[in-house]
């Protein structure tokens, strides 16, 4: 059990960093235009704010996920948002500077909250129904997200691999997802042979896709 709990916390860690690189970006966004002395308060407030939002949000979806085969949905709509996010797109951010501490704060939470949806989604599935997993993982990955989101980038740009172990992550967990869906456990239960082979397939496939997109459009582009 010990162990299970510390590959589902390092999952849930590595996709609060990866899908939470922009988080950063957002609250440097939300506060370039006030004094520095009410940009720290924007940052922290904010910050603050949008990690209890998380969280509440994150365990309200762990809840829902018991409902019939949503285990199953989330687990489809995971792996979609990893193919996503190996495409080579780039998404802009279109986000006000707030004129005073309560509208860059606010600017902040609701930006969370808007790019959040598939991080929450992610972790929620990641988690296996364990809130002390939601609550600890994003306890260690927010302050990574918000100092380090720049270096994080930064070796994602350098080294493009990053994305596709990332994307692989992803995947793994939306094969956990499905093979933990109730309606359809009994088909996974006491077969290896075919848990284990969702997982690789759903983890090589989503991966080899985003590659054979990203070849397929450059070539288009010449």
């Amino acid at each position: 059990m010990e162990t299970e709990f510390l590959i589902s916390l390092l999952q849930i860690i590595a996709i609060d960093i990866l899908l939470g690189g922009d988080n950063a970006i957002v609250i440097a966004l939300a506060s370039r235009n006030l004094p520095e002395a009410q940009r720290n308060k924007a940052i922290f407030l904010g910050t603050g704010l949008a990690i209890v939002v998380r969280v509440v949000l994150t365990i309200v979806a762990v809840y829902l996920l018991n409902i019939p085969f949503l285990y199953l949905a989330g687990g489809i709509l995971l792996l979609i948002i990893a193919y996503k996010l190996i495409l080579e797109e780039d998404d802009e951010l279109d986000v006000k500077a707030g004129k005073n501490l309560s509208d860059a704060v606010k600017t902040i939470v609701f930006a969370d909250i808007a790019m959040g949806l598939d991080n929450v989604l992610a972790v929620a599935g990641a988690a296996h129904g364990n809130i002390v997993l939601v609550v600890i993982g994003l306890l260690v990955s927010v302050p990574i997200i918000i100092w380090g989101s720049k270096i994080i980038l930064h070796f994602m740009e350098r080294f493009p691999v990053l994305i596709y172990i990332g994307a692989g992550v992803l995947a793994f967990t939306s094969a956990g997802m499905i093979v933990e869906e109730r309606m359809i456990h009994s088909v996974f239960e006491g077969n290896d042979i075919l848990k284990y082979g969702l997982y690789v397939f759903l983890v090589v496939g989503v991966i080899l896709a985003g590659i054979l997109t990203n070849t397929f459009k450059k070539k288009r582009a010449r």
